[in-house]
């Protein structure tokens, strides 16, 4: 597929290739216009996006550069090669055959590879990721947890919960198992491990979602809850507007939220507030973009 121009001209881009053990993959680094040396370091959001997309698709549809131009801060928008999965999906299954961490570290790679060029803010990272890209984000977050201060979900799967790309196609249905213990031991044991606390997580899902089943989006919640050590806080149902009803639940301990889980009502498997006339995208939802925006900006 051709590569098409940057999006928009508000923002200054870059485009990049990081390597690492998932071997190559690029990059498009979006930074606010009109950058001064008194704002010092600048937030950054790591965007990835999903199968049969591109970086610059993604961009286009979730507009995360336009809010940062405004709210002044990085974003990366990673992308899948054609080599690596012919649907550009990201790999995050493939936990078998090791393919799952090796593109993990290589996706890392190049958030730290543009943390060193840039004047990036080491303390306040943030990933999102839409299906396959969401997942991917989670699971670099549970592996990388002192490197993230939160991730965004939007329309994954829990990467547990599948280890191939077979039981991936069972699990985005809904037929995979509930959250173990065992899975979310595993994941709190290696931030223990590190020395760190696993991010905030936000999940985001519509509830007629048919092709990945809505209640992936409740098994990524249980698992970080029950990973972070939290409880059940509150509930309740909210509407912006004419947009779609969102049924919210947040999870934590008496200090902090740590989990958020928004069930958009009515909307299929797409962007939520995304741009209008793109694939993936429903206008009528709740913005997604400044919602993982809000969400991460409260944790740092």
């Amino acid at each position: 597929m051709k590569l098409s121009k940057a999006p928009t001209a508000l923002a200054s881009w870059l485009a990049g290739v990081a390597g690492g053990p998932g071997g190559l993959r690029r990059y498009y680094f979006c930074q606010p216009p009109k950058l001064l040396a008194q704002e010092g370091k600048l937030p950054l959001m790591v965007m990835l996006h999903g199968c049969g997309q591109m970086a610059l698709d993604f961009a286009r549809l979730t507009r995360m550069h336009e809010l940062a131009a405004r709210e002044r801060f990085f974003v990366l928008y990673l992308e899948q090669d054609g080599f690596a999965n012919s649907k550009r999906c990201w790999n995050w299954c493939e936990r078998t055959s090791g393919l799952a961490m090796a593109e993990a570290a290589t996706l890392l790679a190049a958030v730290e590879q543009v943390s060193r060029q840039f004047a990036v803010d080491a303390d306040r990272i943030a990933l999102g990721g839409f299906s396959a890209g969401a997942s991917m984000a989670m699971l670099m977050a549970s592996f990388a947890p002192k490197r993230f201060k939160a991730v965004a979900m939007h329309s994954g799967v829990a990467p547990d919960t599948a280890m191939s790309t077979i039981s991936a196609m069972a699990a985005m249905r809904g037929l995979q198992a509930s959250p173990t213990a065992f899975t979310a031991f595993r994941q709190a044991a290696h931030a223990v491990a590190v020395g760190a606390k696993l991010p905030a997580l936000l999940v985001l899902h519509g509830d007629a979602d048919d092709i990945v089943a809505p209640g992936n989006a409740d098994s990524a919640a249980a698992i970080w809850t029950m990973a972070s050590g939290s409880a059940k806080l509150r509930e309740r149902t909210w509407r912006r507007g004419n947009r779609h009803v969102v049924r919210e639940s947040e999870f934590g301990n008496q200090s902090r939220t740590l989990v958020v889980l928004r069930k958009v009502e009515g909307m299929g498997h797409k962007w939520s507030g995304g741009k209008a006339n793109l694939p993936f995208s429903d206008v009528n939802g709740p913005c997604a973009t400044r919602m993982i925006w809000t969400f991460a900006k409260g944790q740092f």
